[in-house]
């Protein structure tokens, strides 16, 4: 049986080891010569380091319940806090926790949540940011953070899935996929571009995909539609100084495309002639032509053109 039937075999099993699964990932990665998938699956065994940015399967949400008191020996317990509080107060990440663990470790946090259903969160650093800010004349003695161990088993399930998509797409468009064995001099050649675009459509979504250099070298990002940070992020990555992105993303977001093959607003397109000496001189590490394609390709992205 090749390598990636195995997989679609154990995907499919009534009992998935994921952590096995993602071993025989790996090696097919190899045999692929596919850094995007070998990265994911990495990822997925030992955890994503803060730097590296999380798919949005990976970030659950969290309720919260706290216990005031206020004058005459009143008091209020368990009362729900609402997150659009937390969140104006305390911040977006208090109310979306990003899970970096690996899948073990996921795995034995669903087994020690299988009694109660919910996860607990440390939110001692809460009490003090909101404080004063639930209830008027109430203060704030304790605050409760819980994520349900619903979100951490569709993590499971999401990396399951992403998987058993992943081999089937590659089983369909690159048949060469289907004959890999342990043995690495068996089966077909394989695409490496090809392979590169279905991983990152089927396990980081919709992406733009962009050149950034006169060698063909290309860059895969997921869909960036209305996100300026996003485009302004892709832009910095394709090669353009962080000070254009920044003004060509606010040239973008206050006005709209000429047509729908043609993204650039009157005011881009003045910015993109005063600024393409930039190429040139070296303030920019790309090209003029290819600097001119990756912004064009950029802000469809972000119109979804």
């Amino acid at each position: 049986m090749s390598l990636l039937r195995e997989i679609q075999a154990s995907l499919i099993s009534d009992q998935p080891n994921l952590g096995g699964i993602l071993l025989k990932l790996r090696l097919l990665a190899a045999r692929l010569g596919s850094d995007i998938l070998g990265d994911w699956v990495k990822h997925e065994m030992s955890g994503y380091p803060a730097e590296v940015e999380l798919p949005e399967y990976r970030v659950v949400g969290v309720s919260f319940k706290g216990t005031f008191s206020g004058p005459f020996n009143s008091g209020i317990k368990n009362a729900p806090i609402p997150s659009a509080l937390v969140s104006k107060h305390a911040g977006e990440h208090w109310t979306n926790h990003r899970v970096r663990e690996g899948i073990a470790a996921i795995d034995d946090l669903v087994k020690g949540a299988q009694e109660s259903g919910s996860l607990g969160l440390d939110c001692s650093n809460l009490i003090l940011l909101l404080q004063g800010k639930i209830y008027e004349d109430y203060a704030c003695n304790d605050i409760t953070g819980t994520i349900s161990r619903s979100s951490l088993v569709q993590i499971q399930n999401e990396v399951k899935s992403r998987a058993l998509e992943l081999t089937i797409e590659l089983e369909k468009s690159i048949p060469a996929a289907a004959e890999i064995i342990l043995e690495p001099e068996k089966g077909g050649s394989i695409d490496g571009q090809e392979v590169s675009k279905i991983i990152n459509q089927t396990i980081y979504g919709n992406y733009t995909e962009i050149s950034n250099s006169g060698d063909g070298a290309q860059i895969g990002v997921q869909a960036i539609q209305g996100n300026s940070d996003a485009l302004e992020k892709m832009l910095e990555k394709a090669g353009i100084s962080g000070e254009s992105a920044r003004e060509l993303t606010e040239i973008v977001q206050s006005e709209e495309p000429t047509s729908p093959k043609e993204p650039l607003g009157a005011k881009a397109k003045q910015w993109l002639l005063n600024n393409l000496k930039k190429a040139e001189d070296g303030t920019w590490k790309v090209g003029i032509s290819v600097a001119t394609d990756v912004i064009k390709k950029a802000v469809m992205g972000y119109y979804g053109l």
